[in-house]
């Protein structure tokens, strides 16, 4: 049985958000402009280590909760509403996509310290990555993931 809660989103944030967006992804930036658009659109100040290539999409953004020394490559899209947790030396590959609601379904996903995640990868809801995990490019998660565990394609719970 799939459990949806309403999930409470201050619109005037989420429209802020979007404006962020837009700026952070269609304007010439340097560095130092992106992490503080970046800060704005997390809520708190992002550690300095963490790398951001764009453009980089997300829906709410106050949701997402990031460690250190965290490499998000382009295109990547955090659907935030339901809470993202991302742990310490975390690598997210492009074209990647964490959505923490999904049609019925709805809740946080967290990813342990020094998992590896490769492009195009799909994260679904309700989902923990343990640490020093691998997921292939191309994979969809749709179940926990066990830590040190190696993971191509679609991983179904056995």
């Amino acid at each position: 049985m799939i459990i949806t809660k309403q999930l409470k989103v201050d619109q005037r944030l989420l429209e802020q958000n979007q404006r962020l967006l837009r700026h952070l992804n269609t304007s010439c930036l340097n560095d130092r402009q992106i992490k503080q658009l970046l800060n704005e659109i997390f809520g708190y100040q992002i550690d300095n280590s963490n790398q951001f290539l764009l453009p980089f999409y997300s829906d709410y953004g106050r949701n997402i909760k990031l460690g250190k020394n965290i490499s998000v490559s382009c295109n990547v899209t955090m659907a935030d509403k339901a809470g993202i947790r991302i742990g310490d030396n975390v690598e997210i590959g492009s074209s990647t996509s964490l959505l923490t609601v999904d049609g019925n379904q709805s809740g946080p996903i967290v990813i342990d310290s020094g998992v590896k995640i490769g492009g195009n990868v799909i994260i679904l809801p309700n989902v923990h990555i343990g640490t020093d995990a691998v997921i292939s490019a191309g994979s969809i998660i749709t179940h926990d993931i066990p830590a040190r565990e190696n993971i191509s394609y679609v991983y179904e719970e056995r």
